[in-house]
């Protein structure tokens, strides 16, 4: 899922801030599925550049959170917590979760936004348990 209101709030914080890295899940607020960040090139070429494990140059993130020492990260955040939903779609529970949103009404076309995803959810609590079981990484 992809909120471009969220992924403003990013862009803006970074502008902002100037970190090397800004991102919603260092501090989850978000539901998961709505990651976004924003880094530098410099960052961005630097964790590519020093990466040692297999995974690091395709996942950056990693290497950042890893190396803490060497990056300013700036974590972007709500003012409510909705970390406990899962809005992503990994596992066959997210795609039957999802399908039951977008058959709802929340349609590829409506472009749903966050608020519109957590108003159905508060209002419909049995959708989260859809796929509440999933067990998600940890960053």
């Amino acid at each position: 899922m992809i909120d471009p209101g969220v992924s403003h709030k990013a862009v803006q914080a970074f502008l902002d801030v100037c970190p090397d890295y800004a991102t919603n899940v260092l501090k989850r607020t978000y539901p998961r599925g709505l990651d976004t960040g924003v880094m530098t090139s410099a960052t961005l070429e630097a964790a590519w550049r020093d990466a040692r494990e297999a995974y690091q140059p395709e996942h950056v993130a990693p290497f950042l959170y890893q190396h803490l020492e060497r990056f300013r990260l700036l974590s972007v955040k709500r003012d409510h917590n909705y970390s406990q939903y899962g809005w992503t779609l990994d596992m066959p529970h997210d795609l039957e979760f999802l399908s039951a949103v977008y058959a709802r009404g929340v349609g590829p076309q409506d472009d749903p936004a966050v608020q519109d995803m957590l108003r159905m959810v508060e209002r419909e609590p049995e959708l989260v348990e859809i796929n509440r079981h999933n067990v998600q990484k940890t960053v």
